[in-house]
């Protein structure tokens, strides 16, 4: 089939590369210096499973002075040389991924656009510039007794290649404790109370009891929440296991399944990781841990969390993993 034939011909001959952050996978097409036309059908129908190359989103690697973004050209002269643009599994807009962003770091650096020795990253996205360093994985210095330590990104780091983790800095959060939204979802027999958060991306997080009802929950269909917010949001199905957590070394352990709006229920989700973890600790109270282990399907992402004195607003870090899988050509 020639491109011209071909439902992929607006994107035809581009070089993209396929990776995963906990296995919240992305498709990241290469176009420098903003070539590409990003048509939200030929989006979709690449990040199909069965018709495209199959992701729950598509990254398009495209300099930030060059991209035609709002804002990206300031953020360019602020020194994030490269913008992140994400579009979701249906091809709408999203403003900020951050498993996506590992994943995006990751790239940079593996292709040669980030020197493999730069002390750290800047990233434009819709949510602002977001600062990316390398750091070793925390279980690595549960075992050794060392505190994780950053390095420069892309420096090899003792251990396998997943022992490498992406931190990034999340920037704001916010949180709003005033007013429940209820979320009703098949298999989950009465509507959950749950907490609005925003952390670049809108998120509801709902504290479940047990992790038979986390495992119960369905997820094929969307939830439904009442009062339906204005742009939408992600659910977060949360449990909290204070036997898992480390509460005298300042560290807390949740569970986490997640569906995302124009996705549907991925194994990650980074910013929602982001705002379980401060859902959790506004919950458990202002003494409660900082840093949490959050355990979703596809793996283990750290949150560090920094409220202000009120508990409602305050900044945030993710950290966890990014893995390269496939490369190749559109045709």
């Amino acid at each position: 089939m020639s491109s011209s034939q071909s439902p992929f011909a607006d994107i035809a001959d581009t070089v993209f590369i396929k990776g995963h952050g906990t296995q919240n996978d992305f498709v990241l097409l290469a176009d420098d210096d903003s070539a590409l036309e990003m048509h939200p059908e030929t989006i979709a129908l690449l990040a199909d499973r069965r018709s495209g190359l199959g992701c729950d989103g598509v990254i398009r690697i495209v300099r930030s002075a060059s991209s035609g973004i709002p804002g990206a050209l300031d953020q360019a002269e602020a020194g994030a040389e490269w913008f992140m643009d994400y579009y979701n599994h249906d091809g709408s807009l999203s403003e900020m991924c951050g498993n996506g962003v590992r994943v995006f770091a990751h790239v940079l650096v593996t292709t040669g656009r980030v020197a493999a020795d730069a002390r750290e990253m800047l990233i434009g996205t819709r949510d602002g510039i977001k600062t990316v360093r390398t750091v070793l994985n925390p279980a690595l210095g549960k075992q050794t007794g060392d505190a994780p330590a950053a390095t420069s990104a892309g420096q090899a780091l003792p251990g396998s290649a997943d022992d490498a983790w992406y931190m990034i800095d999340m920037g704001e959060w916010s949180l709003d404790d005033s007013d429940d939204v209820l979320v009703s979802t098949a298999g989950i027999e009465v509507p959950r109370p749950g907490m609005r958060v925003e952390t670049g991306n809108p998120h509801t997080v709902v504290a479940l009891a047990a992790q038979d009802e986390l495992e119960g929950a369905e997820l094929r269909d969307a939830p439904v929440l009442d009062p339906v917010p204005p742009q939408g949001s992600n659910v977060e199905y949360i449990v909290m296991e204070p036997s898992r957590s480390d509460v005298a070394g300042g560290e807390g352990a949740l569970r986490m399944r997640v569906f995302e709006r124009g996705v549907g229920e991925t194994r990650s989700c980074g910013t929602g990781a982001c705002a379980a973890a401060i859902a959790a600790h506004h919950w458990a109270g202002p003494d409660s841990p900082l840093q949490w282990r959050v355990d979703v399907p596809g793996g283990q992402l750290r949150i560090g969390i920094t409220p202000n004195q009120d508990g409602t607003r305050g900044s945030v870090t993710l950290s966890g993993p990014a893995v390269l899988v496939a490369g190749g050509t559109i045709s």
